[in-house]
């Protein structure tokens, strides 16, 4: 069976963060181990009130996790919300681990590292400490097989005001590392999910609702993972994760649903019904 170690937030009640990554896995029957950089109850922007884990504690979480052999069974890893520069640097020292693990017994022949560089996002700009952000673009972000930035994110680690899809193909190859790119505006009312790489570049595009719930970030870049350990194509894991992202957003509305609907959703994110157009760049 497929594992996955993910580190980042855990939210107990709100399906975001690395919290609500364990049920897309589970839904694709890929095992997750979460590491939680951070413990709330309910989403902050709620004023959910939690603890941020200390280097120290998550040092000891991952060097359990270590000891238990885990490492050298990893076959996907997702790295998403930090809240210190420590925290940023004990991960990329676990990645560096990870790869070096002795892979006996290991599903695939080798780990994929999927870094969503989670920072910031329009209107507000940054909202972790710009320390962090330092970290993230100088530690994780050049380990990273593919990356998963929100279009301002994208924007944030290139130095770029990017608005539309053609500035973003063009900052997600400066950038050096292949991409799926969240948030970015199309025409006709609709949203896009780009994926880069230094040959190719394809937006998928669906209606933008008028509010779009929080976690979407996260499912895709765990749809997208799932995919690439199940051994789909690049391309045809990043057309399937956006097409379970636009289904889960309308089931989300639909159902007047407080959180996304993942566990609800389980067999339609494996295999979504949603369609996307399709535009090449």
């Amino acid at each position: 069976m497929p594992l996955a170690l993910i580190i980042s937030s855990f939210v107990a009640a709100s399906r975001i963060g690395g919290g609500a990554q364990q049920y897309v896995l589970a839904a694709h029957k890929i095992d997750p181990v979460l590491a939680p950089t951070v413990m709330f109850g309910r989403s902050p922007a709620k004023g959910g009130q939690g603890e941020v884990t200390t280097p120290d504690v998550l040092s000891r979480v991952l060097a359990d996790i270590e000891a238990d052999a885990i490492f050298g069974l990893v076959d996907l890893i997702i790295t998403g919300h930090f809240s210190s520069p420590a925290q940023v640097d004990i991960a990329a020292g676990v990645l560096e681990r990870v790869r070096a693990a002795n892979r006996d017994g290991a599903y695939a022949d080798r780990p994929v590292v999927v870094v969503d560089p989670v920072m910031g996002d329009e209107p507000k700009g940054l909202y972790v400490k710009p320390e962090v952000a330092e970290v993230i673009a100088a530690r994780l972000a050049p380990q990273a097989d593919w990356i998963t930035p929100n279009l301002w994110e994208l924007g944030y680690l290139t130095g770029r005001t990017l608005t539309d899809a053609a500035g973003a193909r063009d900052a997600a190859r400066a950038l050096g590392r292949p991409a799926l790119v969240t948030s970015v505006p199309a025409g006709g009312g609709e949203i896009g999910l780009l994926y880069v790489t230094a040959d190719e570049a394809v937006l998928f595009t669906h209606k933008r609702l008028e509010r779009a719930p929080n976690g979407t970030g996260d499912l895709v870049t765990a749809s997208f993972g799932a995919g690439l350990v199940e051994g789909l194509g690049p391309l045809a894991a990043a057309e399937r994760a956006a097409r379970a992202a636009a289904e889960t957003v309308q089931a989300t509305m639909e159902w007047k649903a407080p959180e996304l609907p993942i566990v609800a959703l389980a067999d339609r994110l494996v295999s979504p019904r949603a369609t996307v157009r399709t535009q090449r760049l």
